[in-house]
């Protein structure tokens, strides 16, 4: 199985989203053949240096990134419930432009975008894009809410976005737990 990496993956600091402790999560990935692991965090990069340094002493190869939540509109739009509304979006870091990029991006999103999550929007993704790959993420990501609830146009409109910010660095997530709103995205 060493071909396989997990590219989206929560730690115990995904607080409320996952449980996996670091130095387990990377002895279980190289117990089943793994050679590299990503860590995509709810928002933040907390657990990141931690990671890092167990993956190098256990032989596995760290893949920096963060599951970051992208504000509908403006980071900057704090008012009222609609204003609540993120989706999710899986960024990794591909070299050292990008890492310092991603730690921009999570830093900004408590500093000027925190608003019941940390924040970011696609004025920040375009500046801070390069060294970047992203994708789609979860359910809860902008191309899989269009597809599920809004038309043709809309998905095209988003994919668009995608492309012209992330070009070849831009990736479908597929997930299949066996949910039904998960069978709508094939």
């Amino acid at each position: 199985m060493s071909e396989f990496t997990h590219l989206h993956v929560h730690t115990q600091y995904s607080i409320l989203d996952g449980a996996a402790k670091i130095a387990e999560l990377i002895s279980k990935a190289k117990e089943n053949g793994m050679n590299s692991l990503a860590i995509t965090d709810h928002g933040n990069m907390f657990g990141v240096l931690k990671f890092f340094n167990e993956a190098k002493k256990q032989g596995v190869k760290p893949i920096i990134g963060c599951e970051a939540y992208v504000a509908a509109n403006s980071r900057f739009d704090k008012h009222g419930k609609e204003n609540r509304h993120s989706y999710h979006l899986i960024l990794l870091a591909k070299n050292l432009t990008g890492y310092r990029n991603l730690s921009r991006l999570a830093s900004l999103g408590f500093k000027e975008g925190f608003y019941y999550n940390p924040r970011i929007d696609w004025d920040l993704l375009r500046k801070h894009s390069e060294g970047l790959i992203a994708s789609t993420a979860c359910l809860g990501g902008e191309l899989p809410k269009a597809i599920m609830h809004k038309g043709e146009s809309q998905v095209d409109e988003v994919m668009k976005n995608f492309i012209d910010v992330f070009g070849d660095d831009f990736y479908l997530e597929v997930q299949d737990h066996g949910w039904p709103e998960q069978k709508q995205q094939k």
